[in-house]
């Protein structure tokens, strides 16, 4: 058997931190995935995914992404059904979150993720010169 989803789309509101009476922490968010094809002369349309995540990804969640931000999902579809306070049966079907990463454009601002450094290029973090030319590359 096999369950696995891989999905990647914006998060449609800030994601949302809660505890269990056990203090397990939780989070539940939902993304918008844009679907692959267009109909002529319409909008694209997308569909709107719940999402749950547990422990140490539910708080780096939390932490990290905020609402419209790109996020990419890996994780299994799972159902539950309870009966709600009327008696009738209701259903779910979210997906539980293994691994979360980022994805798309950087944020112009790096305070977002308490850093206070400023950007001073595109890839602030490493010691690599741009090359303007492959005459000299080996491949």
């Amino acid at each position: 058997m096999l369950n696995k989803v891989i999905l990647m789309g914006r998060l449609t509101r800030d994601p949302e931190l809660r505890y269990t009476p056990s203090n397990i922490p939780v989070c539940s968010f939902s993304i918008a995935v844009d679907r692959r094809f267009v109909r002529t002369g319409e909008e694209r349309q997308a569909d709107f995914i719940n999402i749950v995540a547990w422990r140490q990804t539910a708080e780096f969640i939390c932490k990290y992404f905020v609402k419209g931000q790109m996020i990419n999902v890996c994780g299994s579809i799972q159902t539950r059904s309870w009966d709600d306070a009327n008696g009738v049966r209701r259903y779910a079907t979210e997906v539980v979150a293994d691994e979360v990463n980022f994805c798309g454009d950087r944020p112009q601002s790096s305070s977002q993720y308490g850093e206070s450094r400023p950007q001073t290029s595109q890839f602030p973090d490493d010691d690599f010169a741009p090359v303007d030319t492959d005459d000299d590359l080996p491949f």
